[in-house]
């Protein structure tokens, strides 16, 4: 199926959750947080989110610095 992350369309198996699709995508899991379909997922729901079909992802990196 086709969903979008980062602005960028992209094919992953079906049944994918949203911890899934991070590992298909070698993106860590640490520092990020994850919009799909402009709403923000809380990290304790990543493994009972399912994706869909043309799903928006964003997945937002941390950076610290000082």
């Amino acid at each position: 199926m086709t969903i979008v992350i980062n602005g960028d369309s992209k094919e992953v198996p079906n049944g994918l959750n949203l911890e899934g699709v991070l590992e298909f995508f070698s993106l860590p899991s640490q520092r990020v947080a994850v919009e799909l379909n402009k709403t923000v997922i809380p990290r304790r729901e990543w493994t009972t989110t399912t994706v869909a079909e043309s799903d928006k992802i964003e997945v937002i990196h941390f950076v610290g610095g000082g």
